[in-house]
C-alpha cells in the first residue's frame, strides 16, 4: 500500500504542467510539458496470451506527456571557456580537446551543432528513467532480469509516444559531423541502451533480420504481425537510442523498409541521432515510388530536431599527405602492383574465395596477408552491394583497386557502387590503394546535381565535343561525390593510416623496437 501511494503521488507530480529551464553553455533551452495526452493502456503479454489490461494497476489520474527540446545557438563558446571537472557531455569534451590542442578553436558551425547535441544530452539525462535508457531498470520493468521468478511474470510495456525528440545533423563533407556525433555517443553512460552504427551496416542488419523472420518456419501462420514490427522489437531490446552515421537512401527497397520500420520504432520510443549530407526533404529525391517514402520524411522531421552544420573548411583535406597510394599516369597499374607486393610482408599473393554474409561468396583474384587486389570491374561492374563490401572488409584490412575510370552517364551504376565501396572502406578504417584514370576530383567532373544541369545543358548543346554527351545529371551522385572525393583525399593522410593501424592492431611492437610502451 505504501509503495502504491508513493507511485500515485509521483504520478500526480509528474502530470503537473511545468516548465523547466536549464543552462547549457551560457544560454538556456526550454523543457516543455505539452498538454495531457489520452491515458495509455498497459500491455500485458505472456507466452500464452496477449491482451489489453486496464485494471487498478494503472492509476486513474496517470498522464503521459510529450516533452520536446528546442535549440537556440546564439552564444559563442568563447564566452564559456571554463570547464569544471564536474561538467560532462560533448560540449565539455570539445572544450577539453581544444585545450589539449587536439582540435582547433573558432569553428562556429561546429559549436552550434555541439549546443544542439549538449541540449539533447542533458534532456536524456533528466529523462533516462522515463524513456528506458538504463539497462537495469528497463530489464527489471520488462521481466528480463534472468531470474526464474521474473520469467514467470508477464511483460509490461507502455504503449505511449516517446517523450524526447532526437537530432538530425546534416551538412557538407568534411565538416566534422561524424566526429561530433561520436563525441556525443562516447560521453553517454555505458549502462544505457544505446547503439552507434553506420547506415549501411544498419540496413544490412535489418535485411538480415527480415530474412530470418520470413524464413522462420510457420512464422506467417503463427502470427499475423508485421515482420518489421518484430524487427523493431528486436532493435529496441538492444537500444532505445540509435546513432546512425551517414544516413542516405538510394534504394527503393530501403526506402519502403525505412518508412514502416521507423514508424514502429518511433511509436515504441526510439530516439534517433543521425548525420547526413542531405536535408530530410532531399532524402531519396527522384527515387522510384518516392510518394511512399514521404510519410517517413514527415515522421523523421516530427521526431527529430533538424540542424544544419555548415563549414567552409574540409578538415579531411587539412591532414591529407601530398603523396600516398593513389596512382595516376601511364605507369599507375605497374606502381600499384609493385606497392601491393611490398605490403604483403613477403607472402605470395594467390587467388582465393572469400565467404561473405548471408551465404554469399566472392572470388578474390589476389590475396595475401590480409590484403586483396581487384580489377575495378570485378568489384564495381558486378551486381554487388554494401553487404558484399562489408563482408569483404571483415576479411581484408587492405584493398588495392586497379583501373578506376572517370565516371559519366555510361557507367552510372559503377559510380554508385564505387561511392558505396569507399563509404564502407572508410567506416571500417581499411587501407585503400588504387590506380586511376584521373585525380579524385577529375573522376567525378562529369557527374552533376540537378541544380547545375541547366547551365551544363546549354553549354553542351553548342559543343561539338562528343565527351559532353557523357554528362551524368544525378542528384544523389552529385551530393555523394563530394564525400567520396574528400575520403579519397583523407585516406592518404598519416592520421588515417594511424587509425587504420590501431583498428587492425598493426602498430609496431614497442618491445621489438626497444622503445617504451
Amino acid at each position: 500500500m505504501r509503495s502504491a501511494a508513493r507511485a500515485l503521488r509521483a504520478a500526480r507530480l509528474h502530470s503537473a504542467d511545468v516548465r523547466n529551464t536549464a543552462a547549457v553553455a551560457g544560454r538556456s533551452f526550454s523543457l516543455r510539458a505539452d498538454p495531457p495526452q489520452a491515458q495509455p493502456k498497459l500491455f500485458v503479454s505472456s507466452s500464452r496470451c496477449t491482451r489489453d489490461f486496464e485494471g487498478p494497476l494503472l492509476p486513474k489520474d496517470l498522464k503521459v506527456f510529450s516533452r520536446k527540446f528546442s535549440v537556440s545557438a546564439s552564444v559563442s563558446l568563447a564566452e564559456n571557456d571554463n570547464v569544471s571537472g564536474e561538467q560532462r557531455g560533448p560540449l565539455a569534451e570539445y572544450q577539453r580537446r581544444i585545450a589539449s590542442g587536439d582540435l582547433k578553436p573558432g569553428d562556429k558551425f561546429q559549436e552550434d551543432a555541439l549546443r544542439a547535441l549538449q541540449a539533447l544530452y542533458d534532456v536524456l539525462y533528466s529523462t533516462s528513467e522515463e524513456v528506458g535508457l538504463e539497462k537495469a531498470s528497463w530489464e527489471s520493468r520488462n521481466g528480463s532480469s534472468g531470474s526464474w521468478f521474473s520469467r514467470l511474470m508477464p511483460r509490461v510495456q507502455w504503449n505511449a509516444q516517446p517523450s524526447v525528440r532526437g537530432l538530425y545533423l546534416y551538412g557538407g563533407v568534411g565538416t566534422g559531423k561524424t566526429m561530433l556525433m561520436d563525441m556525443f555517443f562516447d560521453e553517454l553512460p555505458k549502462t544505457w541502451r544505446k547503439s552507434r552504427i553506420h547506415f549501411h551496416d544498419f540496413m544490412l542488419d535489418v535485411h538480415s533480420s527480415l530474412q530470418d523472420r520470413m524464413s522462420y518456419e510457420g512464422f506467417k501462420t503463427r502470427s499475423q504481425a508485421d515482420p518489421l514490427a518484430v524487427v523493431a522489437d528486436e532493435i529496441l531490446k538492444e537500444a532505445v537510442l540509435l546513432c546512425i552515421d551517414e544516413f542516405m537512401v538510394t534504394d527503393v527497397a530501403d526506402a519502403l523498409i525505412l518508412n514502416r520500420l521507423f514508424d514502429h520504432l518511433f511509436k515504441r520510443g526510439t530516439i534517433l541521432v543521425s548525420t547526413s549530407n542531405r536535408h530530410p526533404d532531399q532524402l531519396y529525391e527522384g527515387g522510384l515510388q518516392r510518394d511512399l517514402f514521404l510519410p517517413f520524411i514527415a515522421n523523421l522531421k516530427s521526431r527529430c530536431v533538424v540542424h544544419e552544420i555548415g563549414s567552409s573548411i574540409d578538415y579531411r583535406k587539412l591532414t591529407a599527405a601530398e603523396q600516398g597510394m593513389y596512382f595516376v599516369g601511364p605507369n599507375a597499374s605497374e606502381l600499384l602492383h609493385l606497392k601491393f607486393g611490398q605490403i604483403t610482408d613477403g607472402e605470395e599473393p594467390r587467388p582465393t574465395t572469400a565467404e561473405l554474409r548471408m551465404g554469399r561468396t566472392l572470388q578474390v583474384p589476389l590475396a595475401a596477408d590480409g590484403c586483396a587486389l581487384f580489377q575495378f570491374h570485378e568489384l564495381c561492374d558486378m551486381p554487388l552491394g554494401a553487404a558484399d563490401y562489408i563482408g569483404l572488409f571483415e576479411k581484408f584490412h587492405t584493398l588495392a583497386l586497379d583501373g578506376v575510370p572517370k565516371f559519366g552517364s555510361h557507367n552510372r551504376a559503377s559510380a554508385y557502387r564505387f561511392t558505396t565501396l569507399i563509404d564502407v572502406m572508410y567506416e571500417h578504417k581499411a587501407r585503400f590503394m588504387c590506380s586511376a584514370e584521373a585525380t579524385p576530383v577529375e573522376l567525378f567532373e562529369k557527374v552533376l546535381p540537378i541544380s547545375e544541369a541547366p547551365k551544363q545543358k546549354r553549354t553542351s548543346s553548342r559543343s561539338n565535343n562528343p565527351e559532353d554527351a557523357d554528362i551524368l545529371i544525378d542528384n544523389d551522385l552529385g551530393f555523394t561525390k563530394d564525400r567520396t572525393i574528400s575520403r579519397l583525399t583523407e585516406i592518404n593522410s598519416s592520421e588515417y593510416q594511424e587509425d587504420h593501424a590501431i583498428a587492425y592492431n598493426r602498430l609496431p611492437n614497442p618491445a621489438a623496437t626497444g622503445t617504451d610502451a
